[in-house]
């Protein structure tokens, strides 16, 4: 097993299989900072992981949602896992659409002790938003054990240690 493939079991094993994950999710504002330099917003968000993929359920008209449709590029912290990394933000519609009926399903699921409670499916503005995965690093024993992995390639980055 490659250490990309071994950094990957560490992700589903600490993410996947329906477990309900606190992530914190950065996005870029839409206006600038005093200086006229992006500012970083970070919020928490409970997502699903599944195949390199973060599936949250949102509000279109969020204040993430309108940054992400200005700028894709996002960061995010898995809390208390040791897993971050950047990803490209994507408005996958609202929930009901038959295209996310399967993925539906599995948020409601992974969900269950919230999601009526929070989400107004009724309402077209309910959407899934996807973070796919472009690099992620991930930190274990105090970060003496670490990976540095790229998605996109599917292969481990090689560290500059400066």
């Amino acid at each position: 097993m490659s250490r990309y493939e071994e950094g990957i079991k560490l992700i589903e094993e600490g993410c996947g299989n329906g477990k309900d994950n606190v992530i914190s999710l950065s996005t870029i504002a839409m206006e600038p900072n005093a200086e006229g330099k992006p500012s970083p917003c970070v919020r928490e968000v409970d997502a699903h992981y599944e195949d390199g993929i973060f599936y949250v359920t949102t509000w279109a008209k969020s204040n993430k949602m309108q940054q992400i449709a200005q700028n894709k590029e996002v960061a995010f912290a898995v809390c208390f896992e040791g897993i971050s990394g950047n990803g490209i933000g994507e408005n996958l519609g609202w929930v009901l659409e038959p295209k996310n009926a399967e993925l539906r399903t599995k948020l409601r699921k992974t969900f269950a002790d919230w999601y009526d409670h929070a989400n107004d499916e009724q309402n077209e503005n309910c959407v899934i938003l996807a973070i796919r995965i472009t690099k992620c690093k991930i930190f274990r024993d105090h970060g003496a054990v670490r990976y540095s992995l790229d998605f996109v390639n599917r292969a481990e980055i090689e560290e500059k240690i400066s």
